[in-house]
């Protein structure tokens, strides 16, 4: 899986997200990993996507929806186990453990890149 920082304008938020870029890695996106860490530290890209679900995951996630752009369309926070969310003009979505998108102050209009 590769690799990606992730930036808010000139500040980092994560300086090594992993990124589900192939149609392998996004279907397997979080299934069957360790758990990400509850500090907000680690995270995982995944693009193309407009949806998600957490059918298989024994812990609640952050997912933040970004448009074409980068910008944050929406946050929906601490999505529980067995549940999904999507949301219409999405491309991509970073998940974190559920609290870490109030950890880094992610909200609608932020505007997120990555390299």
């Amino acid at each position: 899986m590769r690799r990606v920082a992730l930036y808010r304008g000139a500040a980092c938020l994560l300086p090594s997200a992993m990124a589900a870029l192939s149609w392998g890695a996004r279907l397997r996106g979080l299934l069957f990993r360790r758990p990400l860490a509850r500090d907000g530290s680690e995270g995982m890209l995944i693009s193309p996507c407009g949806s998600v679900h957490t059918f298989g995951m024994t812990y609640p996630i952050d997912v933040v929806f970004l448009d074409r752009a980068g910008t944050v369309l929406r946050v929906c926070e601490s999505l529980r186990p067995w549940r999904s969310a999507m949301q219409r003009g999405a491309r991509s979505v970073i998940e974190f453990h559920g609290g870490a998108a109030r950890l880094h102050s992610i909200k609608a209009g932020d505007v997120i890149a990555w390299k």
